[in-house]
């Protein structure tokens, strides 16, 4: 009996070895990607438009009159509100966050914005209720349960703001972009952006790398765009330039 418990201890043992070996594993290869990302600085971009930094990543907000919609919630919510503060931006403010997904470094600042409406795409509510896994067994969690969610090429109108989700599956199942009035292109992990033209995200991330290249076909051949928005890479300025080379990332 004690010999069948100790091959049982050492089989577990050696188990949980190989599982911390797994994770630290994970760990370094995630922190190099990370050093690959350039974030923006906290800043006015554009008239209304506001990059908000945090870490290796960036969330977007856009003046609506005296109010402001964001897009994602960043990675630390004392960092956004640091930042928010240094631009001058009341929380109270911003009434609706727009999420490109859910994963923890674009979710971390919701409960900042207490008067805001939380919107998402519907496919990605299935790492919210258990129905997929972002990561083997685990799925993803937000500080609401109080969400709206948003079908592909749906229009909500917010203010005098117009905006356009656009649907692109694969670094999580329920990716979404925003076309602000027709001519601001946030695009979250959908894309990145490298010497001004649009790339692949990292694949490490990714769920399904090649169904995200797919989906940049969606985000392609929008004739009025004029600038496009990143989460992780900054943003461009000549929307027409980034996207059209983009055909040799299929090859």
């Amino acid at each position: 009996m004690r010999r069948v418990l100790k091959r049982v201890l050492a089989g577990f043992g050696i188990v949980i070895f190989l599982v911390l070996i797994f994770f630290v594993g994970y760990s370094v290869k995630a922190r190099s990607e990370v050093k690959l990302m350039t974030s923006t600085e906290s800043k006015e971009i554009v008239s209304n438009i506001f990059s908000v930094k945090d870490s290796f990543v960036n969330l977007y907000l856009i003046k609506d009159s005296s109010q402001y919609i964001a897009i994602d919630a960043g990675n630390d919510l004392e960092a956004i509100s640091g930042e928010l503060k240094k631009l001058n931006i009341n929380t109270d403010k911003v009434i609706a966050v727009l999420l490109t997904h859910t994963d923890g470094d674009h979710v971390a600042a919701i409960k900042l914005f207490k008067n805001a409406k939380v919107c998402l795409s519907r496919p990605e509510e299935q790492l919210l209720n258990g129905k997929k896994s972002r990561f083997f067994i685990f799925g993803n969690k937000i500080d609401t349960k109080a969400y709206t969610l948003i079908d592909d090429q749906q229009v909500i109108n917010i203010g005098n703001t117009r905006i356009k989700a656009i649907l692109t599956p694969g670094h999580t199942v329920g990716s979404m972009c925003y076309l602000v009035n027709d001519k601001y292109l946030f695009t979250g992990d959908a894309s990145s952006l490298k010497n001004g033209k649009i790339d692949r995200f990292n694949e490490f991330f990714n769920v399904d790398t090649k169904t995200a290249i797919a989906s940049m076909a969606n985000i392609l051949a929008i004739p009025e765009s004029e600038y496009i928005f990143t989460a992780h890479y900054g943003y461009s300025n000549d929307y027409k330039n980034a996207v059209k080379d983009f055909v040799r990332l299929q090859k």
